[in-house]
Order: C-alpha cells, then sequence, then structure tokens
C-alpha cells in the first residue's frame, strides 16, 4: 500500500513538471498568441489523452461506473494521478495569466480535492474515472472555440460549429450522465468527503451550464441578427 502511495506522488510531481515544460515549450513555439492560446493548446493535450486513458480504465462497459464502491485498480489510480498533476500545474499557471479566472480556480481546486480523496482511500476508482471521462468529453471544443477566436476563425461558421458542439456535448455529459453518477456515488457506501466532492463537482457543472445557456442564446441571437441584416 506504501509503495503505491509513493508511487502516486512520483508521477504526480513528474507530471506537473512535465506540463510545466511542454507549457514553456508551446509558449514558445506560439510566441506571437496570447497566454492563454499556449494554456488551451496544453489543456486540449491533456483533455485528449484523459478521456483516452479514462475509456481504457473502465472494467465493465455494460455498467461503467461498476463496481460501485470498489477498490480502484492499479491502471485507474495512474489515470487519476495523470489528472491531478494537470490539475496541479494548471492552478499554478493560471496565476501567471492578467485575469485570473475565480470560477476557474473553484473548478480546480474541487477536482483536486476529489482526486486526493479518492487516491487517499484508494475507493471509487470506477465513479472518478467515469466522472473523469464525463467532464473532459467536452474540453477539446471548449478550448477549440478559444483558440479558433484567436487564430482569426472569429464569428464564423467554424467558429459556431465549435460552440454547438461544446454546448451539446457538455450538456449531455454533465447534466445528463453527471446527476446520474452523482446518485450513484452518493448512494453507494462511499467515504463522505468522496461524497461532498462530488456534488461540489456537479454544481460547479451547473454553474458552467447556465452561463453556456447565456453564450449560446447570445451567440444564436447575433448570427439571427446578422443574417437579417445581409439579406
Amino acid at each position: 500500500m506504501e509503495e503505491e502511495y509513493i508511487r502516486v506522488i512520483k508521477i504526480t510531481l513528474i507530471g506537473v513538471i512535465s506540463w510545466g515544460l511542454m507549457f514553456i515549450l508551446v509558449r514558445r513555439i506560439f510566441s506571437n498568441y496570447s497566454f492563454d492560446f499556449s494554456t488551451r493548446i496544453v489543456s486540449t493535450v491533456h483533455a485528449t489523452v484523459a478521456v483516452a486513458l479514462a475509456t481504457l480504465s473502465i472494467q465493465d462497459w455494460s455498467c461503467p461506473v461498476c463496481p460501485v464502491s470498489s477498490t480502484s485498480s492499479l491502471q485507474q489510480m495512474e489515470t487519476m494521478t495523470f489528472s491531478l498533476s494537470y490539475m496541479i500545474y494548471d492552478l499554478i499557471c493560471s496565476h501567471f495569466d492578467q485575469v485570473l479566472s475565480i470560477d476557474n480556480a473553484v473548478h480546480h481546486s474541487v477536482c483536486i480535492l476529489g482526486f486526493v480523496a479518492g487516491l487517499f482511500y484508494r475507493k471509487c476508482g470506477s465513479e472518478m474515472v467515469a466522472a473523469l471521462l464525463l467532464t473532459e468529453l467536452s474540453s477539446p471544443f471548449l478550448h477549440l472555440r478559444e483558440i479558433l477566436k484567436e487564430i482569426g476563425y472569429r464569428d464564423t461558421d467554424l467558429n459556431l460549429a465549435a460552440d454547438v458542439c461544446f454546448a451539446t456535448i457538455f450538456s449531455l455529459a454533465r447534466m445528463v450522465g453527471g446527476p446520474y453518477l452523482i446518485y450513484v456515488t452518493v448512494s453507494a457506501d462511499n467515504p463522505i468527503l468522496i461524497k461532498a466532492m462530488a456534488v461540489g463537482l456537479q454544481l460547479v457543472s451547473a454553474f458552467w451550464f447556465y452561463k453556456i445557456l447565456k453564450m449560446m442564446k447570445y451567440k444564436l441571437i447575433k448570427r439571427t441578427l446578422s443574417s437579417k441584416k445581409s439579406t
């Protein structure tokens, strides 16, 4: 057991350093673009790999959250540690940006506490891997829509398509799959801290869902008015 915790700490430290070095490299390559542009490139890499690892870590596709409240497998712990290292890096990195996002900091803090709790208790591997899959599934489209704006595709059909994909995947994953996962996690015999983090993550998702609805309403109204003017 102690060896596994040491392995988790080593992977976390190596991961934080690796993400930092990746950001520095990306920042140099895309020096003409903003700080946020580089962070989103790194975030896209994490989201893509995290989804792949979470998918491979699911033990039973007929019931992705099964076995419930079970001992985490080594693969599940490594998957959680991979994302834990990224969340720590990104939380640190955000403090070097000119604009500090409070809601993003809260989201990262909740995720970090959730991963730490899951790794400490070495329980809920199935539930936490499923949560990671649901939360990161829409992330590449979230970053794509902002990257497209910065490279000159703001208010284009391509940018709108990225917005729609992001809003759709986020809504289905977090507001349909999320509540079911919360119910499974809370109703099972899990540590109270993990239950609290699960509820906290869903509350953060609900807040972002509200903001996404406002964003899509604005985008669609703007596109409709633009179409009417052109005709």
